[in-house]
């Protein structure tokens, strides 16, 4: 019976292991997801004279809600000498011998929402969003609402300056957005990983305890058991066979545990519900099921009836000497009266 409820509990632990594990695996994703951001690749092609140049870029990176997919064409900034977009009368000198064409806009000034969708009202497949003055090369991942169809990505101040220095001294550029590398910040994860990893420490650890816990208390609740019928077994009667008994006969009676026909000089153990059997046989069988094997009558429960009947009789025995001695001293009351009445007639009185 232990060994099956340690198996039962091993198979429970790795269980709830299997499952925490799952847990982990999909919050620590869910962290990682809320943290990412994805690397754009800007393969930049422009004409010198006859000689074309190409460029690879790959300090861009991809709004929160841009889709991940390539997309190229001719860049375009806004017209005049405002290039933030935010107006809404901004005009883009759409390619007349170029279907496709993207965005290059300034952030600052208003919204990136606004800017995004302008531009892909304008019918811009995509926008680069350069970054303002004195950031360098700085980037990060752009949060929009609104034309999620439309690819938008972030470049740093100075890639965007030298791009547009170009398109103003009249250089067509090409631009071919692809999808780069997916990194994540390695701290908020780490540090919601640890949180997870903590909280699934944590709770496996709580319901390890109320594991063990559990098992110690059936196990005590199994000791007190076992005491208790241990002291019933001893308060049993106990008998030696002897020849001429009824039960030691050769046509006797048989025990009901080992089958065996009673003979002189077998110890015997006598139930509650008058059952004999041999003590060998009987106690080990009284210790793990405490009732008789014939009539699956308790010897715990037996015990407890025969204890509430002695005490139900000693109650009334104590009951009935004052019931006595009250009867007693009624009767003597009234021999004494009647005996002072009879002493008054038997009186001859001086007058006669």
């Amino acid at each position: 019976m232990k060994l099956l409820g340690t198996g039962a509990w091993r198979r429970g632990d790795r269980s709830f292991w299997l499952l925490c594990l799952g847990v982990f695996r999909v919050l620590s994703l869910h962290v990682s997801q809320a943290n990412a951001f994805w690397i754009a690749h800007l393969n930049i092609s422009f004409q010198l004279g006859n000689k074309t140049v190409w460029e690879l870029a790959d300090n861009g990176v991809f709004g929160k809600n841009s889709p991940l997919k390539k997309v190229s064409g001719l860049v375009v900034p806004p017209e005049g000498p405002n290039q933030v977009a935010c107006s809404p009368l901004t005009n883009f000198s759409k390619p007349v011998n170029s279907e496709t064409w993207i965005a290059l806009i300034m952030r600052g000034h208003c919204t990136f929402t606004k800017k995004i969708n302008l531009a892909a009202q304008m019918g811009a497949v995509g926008v680069i969003m350069y970054n303002h003055p004195g950031t360098g090369n700085g980037v990060f991942p752009m949060i929009y609402l609104g034309s999620e169809d439309i690819v938008a990505i972030m470049i740093g101040n100075l890639k965007g300056m030298d791009i547009l220095h170009l398109i103003q001294n009249g250089i067509q550029v090409i631009i071919a957005i692809e999808v780069g590398k997916h990194y994540g910040s390695w701290m908020n994860h780490y540090l919601g990983s640890l949180f997870v990893c903590t909280l699934v420490t944590v709770a496996y650890f709580t319901f390890y305890c109320a594991g063990k816990l559990r098992i110690a208390r059936t196990q005590i609740r199994r000791c007190q058991q076992l005491t208790d019928v241990k002291k019933a077994i001893n308060q049993l009667e106990l008998r030696i066979l002897k020849e001429g008994d009824k039960e030691a006969d050769t046509a006797g009676e048989s025990c009901v545990v080992c089958l065996e026909v009673y003979k002189p000089k077998d110890v015997v153990r006598i139930l509650r519900c008058s059952h004999l059997f041999h003590r060998k046989c009987i106690d080990p069988w009284l210790l793990k099921h405490s009732t008789c094997p014939v009539c699956k009558c308790d010897i715990l429960r037996a015990e407890e009836t025969e204890l509430s009947v002695k005490s139900e009789a000693e109650s009334s025995q104590a009951v009935m000497p004052d019931e006595d001695l009250n009867t007693t001293s009624v009767n003597e009351e009234g021999n004494r009266n009647e005996h002072v009445l009879v002493h008054g007639i038997e009186r001859p009185s001086v007058a006669e």
